[in-house]
């Protein structure tokens, strides 16, 4: 269901050709609010290497850029375009759609219910 509705928000925006792990990195993104290199790929639990070429993609595409650090020359840290935080909130609004529809259809006792067992599944 939850990838359902992200197809659909990234047909309304035109970006199908977006993977869900693409949209998955620039929601970290900013989450980690202007990450680095390093810091992205131990959020994201993948090799520097791995995010690097990511990142240079999404350069390219203009999702983001970088910006020289002032503390450290050799590194540079990760800002999303326009371009990436629109993104961003389309894939934001299709979680929140998700989360509406599934309070819509359950009640009280049955989202506890809910909240419980994902609570459960999450923490192990």
């Amino acid at each position: 269901m939850m990838v359902q509705m992200e197809d659909a928000a990234k047909d309304q925006f035109n970006l199908s050709n977006l993977s869900h792990t693409q949209m998955n990195y620039l929601e970290t993104i900013h989450m980690l609010g202007n990450p680095n290199i390093t810091e992205l790929a131990n959020i994201l639990k993948l090799s520097k290497p791995t995010v690097k070429v990511a990142i240079d993609k999404f350069i390219e595409r203009e999702f983001v850029y970088k910006v020289q650090s002032d503390e450290d020359q050799r590194s540079s840290h990760i800002h999303l375009t326009e371009k990436g935080k629109l993104i961003n909130q389309m894939h934001d609004y299709a979680h929140k759609r998700i989360a509406e529809l599934i309070g819509s259809k359950l009640n009280e006792k049955e989202l506890q219910l809910l909240i419980n067992l994902l609570t459960k599944v999450l923490s192990n």
